[in-house]
Formats: structure tokens, sequence, C-alpha cells
């Protein structure tokens, strides 16, 4: 047992396999194996892990979202490559802060390559993501949560790249309903510096200010189906607004997506994006279905997490992580593969599924009739939680 132990320390610790590798060889295998049922995205998404202490790589006092606030923690970004039920990890790059970056010591001791010890957003980590990727695997947009979407640069570095994206933003982003000019106010005295700000001809307002001018006629009710799934019912809102990118003090065009949906208990949930694609190359209900692929895939990333050990990162060294996380893609592209296989059979296969019945192959605890009674089971009260979640609407709305 403890020589086993310790091969498998060694094997995710110090071996020099190469994590980059298997991660590309993943994306390669998971880009021919998910279905081409409807666009292929290619989703960013980020993670946090808290941790103790000092010592794992890129630790440190950070926003982690799996907790919701700033705490001693790991964050790295990751890719997800994405068609309506099938979705499996394909990418990721560990966030590494700027006091990391600027301690040699402490790079040393993490066995951070020299190359690697430069600070970058995770948005940049976000863009080498989808540059890397989009030289070997195919994805028609990219999708992303309102903390990518609310950088303008990524935005615009995807669309001189020739993809189309769909971006989540926050509800505070400022946007024009016509296109502002952009000028120097003129100087008002002889006193004082003379003005270099720019300005707009125009004042903005927050996308949640446009939302409270709309009545209920300018809404259109779509449905996006999601086969095995069920059906994403909600209110749909597309304008075309313009935004100022201050990064390179450029106005640039967005079509403004809106979603409003409603909850079984009958909470409102309200959802803006941004798009480079248009009314006249795509229709509504495939706007709707590009801003819904967010939705659908995470379930996928949670299995990733919680069943698969994607949070549960145990080592301290750079390249221990990456090993780690180029194993867990690895898993993950198999769990894709045997929901693929046995589609027609057991829609609902999950990855806690495949894993309870590999343990049950290896350890056979009960019957085979038992075994397959349970996890019929929990297909039927999945079943019925989906069917209760994705049919969301509002009576008002519809009349």
């Amino acid at each position: 047992m403890n020589g086993n132990y310790f091969q498998m320390q060694h094997f995710i610790t110090e071996s020099n396999w190469s994590a980059r590798q298997l991660m590309d060889q993943v994306a390669l295998e998971v880009s021919s194996t998910i279905p081409r049922k409807r666009l292929t995205a290619l989703v960013i998404d980020e993670s946090g892990w808290t941790k103790k202490g000092d010592k794992s790589v890129g630790v440190g006092r950070q926003y982690c979202g799996n907790v919701g606030k700033v705490a001693n923690c790991q964050v790295a970004v990751f890719a997800t490559l994405s068609n309506v039920d099938y979705s499996s990890l394909i990418d990721a790059r560990l966030y590494l802060p700027q006091d990391w970056c600027d301690d040699t010591r402490r790079c040393d001791e993490a066995g951070i390559p020299e190359n690697e010890r430069v600070f970058k957003t995770k948005a940049q980590l976000a863009w080498e993501i989808i540059e890397h990727q989009s030289g070997q695997v195919d994805f028609d947009f990219v999708s992303a949560d309102g903390f990518y979407g609310n950088d303008a640069e990524l935005a615009r570095r995807i669309n001189e790249s020739g993809y189309l994206y769909m971006l989540d933003i926050h509800s505070d982003q400022t946007i024009y309903l016509s296109r502002p000019e952009l000028y120097v106010p003129p100087r008002k005295s002889s006193r004082g510096r003379a003005p270099e700000k720019l300005k707009a001809t125009i004042q903005g307002i927050t996308a949640q200010e446009y939302l409270q001018t709309l009545s209920n006629g300018q809404w259109k009710e779509l449905s996006v189906p999601n086969t095995s799934k069920g059906v994403l019912t909600g209110f749909y809102h597309f304008v075309n607004v313009w935004i100022w990118n201050k990064a390179v003090d450029q106005v640039e065009p967005r079509l403004l997506v809106i979603r409003k949906t409603y909850t079984p208990k009958g909470g409102e949930e309200i959802k803006f994006s941004f798009t480079n694609a248009n009314l006249g190359q795509y229709t509504p209900r495939g706007l709707a279905y590009m801003q819904a692929e967010r939705f659908f895939v995470e379930h996928s990333i949670k299995e990733s997490k919680q069943i698969l050990g994607l949070d549960q990162f145990q080592t301290r060294k750079w390249n221990a992580w990456l090993h780690q996380a180029a194993l867990n893609f690895l898993v993950s592209s198999f769990i894709l593969k045997e929901k693929i296989l046995y589609k027609e059979e057991i829609p609902l296969l999950s990855a806690k599924d495949v894993k309870e019945l590999i343990i049950f192959q290896l350890y056979r605890q009960m019957s085979d009739e038992q075994m397959y009674h349970k996890i019929i089971q929990r297909h039927i009260r999945r079943q019925k939680d989906i069917n209760r979640a994705y049919r969301w609407q509002d009576p008002n709305l519809s009349k």
C-alpha cells in the first residue's frame, strides 16, 4: 500500500510527462466525439478552492466563487467544450497573483517555469485558452460569465479572431442606445490645465436601467430544447447598443440580449448578455440557444468538481497541479464517451452513475438488481426535477 501511495505521489508530482500534451489530446478527442446537434460552444469559467497556508502554488487572499467571498484560495480559468446535452473540460490555466510573480524564491519552491512567472489577468488567461484551442478544436462561439463579458478587450479580441461570442454581462454595464461620438471638451478658461479626458456626446445608461423601460409587448417568448433534459422557456428582448471600450477609446457595437425566466416558486431571474452576432444572421431562437449554453453546461462542470474531484487539489507544486487537472479532464472525457455510448438506453446517465457502476464492478457490495434499481430511482427523481426547472413562464407575459 505504501509503495503504491509513493508511486502515485511521484506520478502526480515529480514525473516528467506533459500535462499540456495530455490536455491537448483530450481536447482533440472531445472535439471529435461530441455530437454536432447545434452550434458548439467553448465555455470559459473560473473556479476557486480554499486552501490553508501559503505553500500551494498560486494560493493567496482573493475572491473565491465557491464560497462567494474573499478567501485564502487557488483560482484557475477553465474551458469546456459543449453542445447542448454533452460537454467536457478541455483546458485550464492557473491564476498567479502579482505577489507570486514578484517572489522568485516562492516560484522556485513551487517549481513554476520562468516563462510562466509573468502576471496575467484572468481575462488574459481566458484569451490564451481561446487562442490555443482555436488552432486545434472545433467550436462556433465563445461563452463566459459576466466577469469576462464586462471585459471589452476580451470581446474585441474574440471578434477580431473571427469567432462569435455570447458573453454574460453585469446589470451595471453602461450602454448607449445610439452611437456616441467621443471628444475632448473645449477649454473653458485660460486658467488650469487644458481638458484631456474624453467624453461621450450622449448620456449612457446601465443595462438594468434599460430593462426598467421595457413593456410586456417588447418581450418575445422562446423555448430552447435540450433534448433529453427538457425545454428552457423564457422571455427575450434583443436590442442593438454601443459601448465605450475605454481600453482603446473606441465606440463598439453590441447586440444586447436580455432573458427573463421564472422559477417554480415565482421568482424572477434576469440574464444580460452581449454578442457580436446579429438578427440578420441568426434567428431569435438561435441567439436564445447560444445564451442558454452556460445554463446547460453548468451541470457538467459541477460533476467534474463534486464527482470527479476537480475542486480537491491536494498538490502544492506547479507541475503537480497541472498533472491533476489533466487527469481529471481525461476522466471527464471518458464519462462523456460513456454518456454518448448509452444515450438511447440511459439518457440521464451521469458522472455519479458511471463512478458508482465502476465501484460496483470492483467490489460487488450489492446485487445487480439492487444497483440498477438504485440508479433508475435516481433518474426518476432527476427527471422530475428537470421537468420543474426547465419550464419557466409568466402567464401575464403570454397574454
